[in-house]
């Protein structure tokens, strides 16, 4: 595999001793839980560099060529009525290898001919009106790399077990004040799915964030076949018949990650709507917000339902996300999903170990 654009090799790593994986306490949390919080992952320096990176980069990515790409999930719902499409644009589906910014939808006015408009326009300073910036910062960006392919994570994927563990989708989720969009339920694996799948999410806190400041929700065990777990849908790339962009469609392969297949028959069982979770709301008693503070680590299976809230406070909250997914024979990483590798491949937390 070639190498990564970016060089993120920590030369103080040379005489440090091994990185640490898991502990078994830690494995059995994630593993009945679906999700595990690491408090302090980061250090106080390590946050604050990729804060300032951050705020470097929405301060000066150019405004003038930009497409005014809007972000929505495709199950943004306004009370029982879908809203707009998932985008799905060049702009959207080109990023996978670069650093793209996505603009909230609150925060870009439509074309509006009857008023002499003819493009979209900004309602909010650009800083202030991002969603997010992805996916390729582990690749482009010094500073997120250097926390992406490290030897601490490839260590964490190895005691997972994962063999050859590749590094996808990083982005910096800015939840903007006030505006700061709701993800809806949903199961990353349905997102960047591997036959079977294996996706694991490192999610980050670069601010704190708690109740009433779009933290996540997650629901205990969800990714269990006999709590619902199968992956029953996908999202992908359309067709040039279809018109494009993106879609979601059922899933015709395995639901489970491999070593689950005895939860495979009470998976089959249940309802088989291609919806990410059935019925399923924050009254049930597995339903926990979670509360982070800046540098905080959740560890998120590929098959456990959670969401977030719009931030309606006037605070950020910035979070650092990047997904993990199996390279090894034996898992296919699918050609229709909307993410695809760059020509030199995914990148290998396992070039951060013998770097």
């Amino acid at each position: 595999m070639a190498p990564s654009a970016v060089d993120p090799t920590n030369t103080s790593q040379e005489d440090s001793p091994p990185a640490q994986g898991l502990t078994q306490e830690q494995l059995d949390s994630f593993h009945e839980n679906g999700y595990l919080v690491i408090p302090g992952f980061l250090s106080a320096d390590e946050v604050h560099s990729l804060l300032s990176t951050t705020h470097d980069l929405l301060d000066n990515f150019p405004l003038e060529s930009h497409p005014l790409t809007r972000f929505t999930t495709g199950d943004d719902v306004d009370g029982d009525k879908k809203t707009e499409k998932h985008v799905g644009d060049e702009y959207f589906l080109s990023s996978g290898d670069k650093i793209h910014f996505f603009f909230e939808p609150d925060a870009v006015a439509p074309p509006d001919p009857d008023n002499n408009q003819q493009q979209p326009r900004l309602l909010k300073p650009k800083h202030l009106a991002i969603n997010k910036i992805g996916h390729g910062l582990h690749m482009k960006s010094p500073p997120f790399a250097r926390v992406t392919l490290s030897r601490r994570n490839a260590a964490i994927a190895a005691s997972l077990g994962f063999r050859d563990p590749r590094c996808l989708q990083s982005m910096v989720i800015c939840k903007q004040p006030g505006i700061g969009g709701a993800v809806p339920p949903h199961r990353d694996s349905e997102f960047l799915y591997t036959n079977p799948p294996s996706a694991v999410g490192w999610w980050i806190a670069l601010q704190d964030a708690g109740p009433g400041n779009a933290s996540l929700g997650m629901w205990k065990g969800s990714h269990r076949g006999r709590k619902g777990g199968h992956i029953r849908r996908r999202f992908v790339r359309a067709s040039a018949e279809e018109g494009g962009g993106t879609k979601f469609v059922a899933n015709d392969g395995p639901g489970l990650p491999r070593g689950m297949e005895e939860e495979e028959e009470a998976a089959a069982a249940q309802d088989s709507t291609e919806g990410p979770g059935r019925g399923v709301n924050e009254e049930d008693e597995s339903f926990e917000t979670l509360s982070v503070k800046a540098g905080d680590l959740v560890l998120i299976h590929g098959n456990v339902l959670h969401k977030s809230e719009k931030n309606t406070s006037a605070k950020s909250r910035f979070a650092y996300t990047f997904h993990v997914i199996e390279g090894a024979e034996g898992w296919t990483y699918d050609e229709r999903n909307w993410l695809q590798p760059p020509p030199e491949g995914f990148s290998r937390l396992t070039d951060a170990v013998v770097s």
